[in-house]
């Protein structure tokens, strides 16, 4: 497979913007409309999100090591949907084709390469999710506690109505009746307990249906559908280092959980949380967080404002704040939020001292539907 210009290739097609994406739902809905049913009645939330996700796949098919796990969590995700074997190659097809119609140096050996990529993709999918046949393909989840901390901010409390294992730090999605075939991923911002309830962090986005819904709309006694969990931002169990936990704004939740997995399971270790707000009216969690530092002794919080002058807060990004709370050359560092916040304090940090083996990190971002390869997560 030559993938140096598979991706050009697929960039020549990306830089046309909606023309692609709308030219690929053309060709697969009309040759295939049996999938139509299995996207949402609008697709102005879904426009690109197929057709980016799988250049973004395919074109890192050389590196398998790295890519089979998320291959594989993605085919047992994508049960949900109610996708078959029989429609990946309907997939296949629509996306050579618009590869092909927007570039006029398609070759017959770009064909090639681009069909094998995907077929080895196709394949990984399938096979996981025909292992996890015996599973469900979703749960459901009763909201049992909905928190409007804020006009744009609530903490829904949830319970499937079975059995769902979940590591802290991963990743869930979920689709309400209000917004049906819109899937949107949240971290649990609690480790699994014995009474199944699971905490969810949900700030309203603009432009972002399921969010909204959510936070202004979903209530008590409202049924959610839960898919399999995803996510690669857990702690190692064969670890007992202290750890450094750095969030901003809603990067808050899957740290939350981390905490709370070293207070329900040990091992017993030195824990210092810092999380990040613009401005103190934006800190929707303050109360809970100071409950989880006065019951647990072993635990550091350190909140801090980057643009609210007259707060009595931590001033200034959590990046420079962290550092100025150093050193923290020892510890195993996670850090989770906005994309731009993750990538300044990962870049501080490692320039800081900690090896890169110790640096896990997850970024939040409104733009995209999902966990992307790069363990991207929204709404």
């Amino acid at each position: 497979m030559d993938i140096p210009a598979m991706r050009a290739n697929f960039a020549r097609a990306a830089a046309t913007g909606d023309e692609a994406p709308l030219y690929f739902y053309s060709h697969l809905f009309l040759s295939h409309p049996e999938t139509r049913a299995m996207f949402p009645v609008s697709m102005a939330h879904q426009r690109d999100r197929l057709f980016a996700a799988l250049g973004d796949v395919v074109a890192r098919v050389d590196d398998l090591d790295a890519l089979v796990p998320i291959l594989q969590q993605l085919g047992r995700d994508h049960r949900k949907f109610g996708t078959l074997a029989a429609h990946y190659p309907a997939v296949g097809a629509s996306l050579l084709a618009t590869l092909e119609h927007f570039d006029d140096q398609w070759t017959p050996e770009l064909a090639k390469s681009w069909s094998e990529a995907y077929d080895v993709v196709a394949t990984v999918m399938i096979e996981a999710a025909e292992e996890a046949a015996e599973q469900p393909a979703w749960w459901d989840a009763d909201v049992v506690g909905h928190d409007r901390r804020s006009i744009d901010v609530a903490v829904l409390t949830i319970r499937p109505q079975a059995r769902y294992d979940y590591l802290p730090g991963q990743s869930l999605s979920l689709e309400t009746d209000l917004r049906p075939r819109l899937w949107r991923y949240y971290s649990p911002a609690n480790a699994p307990r014995p009474d199944g309830l699971i905490e969810l962090h949900v700030k309203s986005r603009d432009g972002g249906p399921v969010s909204s819904a959510l936070v202004r709309r979903v209530g008590v006694g409202d049924v959610l559908r839960l898919g399999p969990p995803m996510g690669h931002l857990a702690l190692d169990p064969e670890s007992d280092r202290d750890l450094l936990l750095v969030a901003g704004g809603m990067g808050l939740a899957p740290l939350k959980a981390l905490v709370d997995q070293v207070a329900r399971h040990g091992p017993p270790r030195r824990v210092d949380l810092f999380v990040g707000f613009r401005t103190e009216d934006q800190v929707y969690d303050r109360a809970d967080l100071q409950r989880l530092q006065s019951e647990n002794p072993w635990l550091g919080v350190t909140v801090a404002v980057s643009e609210d002058k007259v707060s009595a807060l931590e001033h200034g990004d959590v990046g420079d704040v962290v550092l100025r709370r150093g050193p923290w050359q020892s510890r195993e560092a996670y850090v989770a939020g906005p994309g731009p916040m993750v990538d300044d304090t990962v870049a501080r940090l490692l320039q800081h001292g900690i090896p890169r083996a110790r640096m896990h990190s997850e970024v939040f971002a409104p733009s995209r539907p999902g966990p992307s390869i790069d363990g991207e997560v929204t709404e």
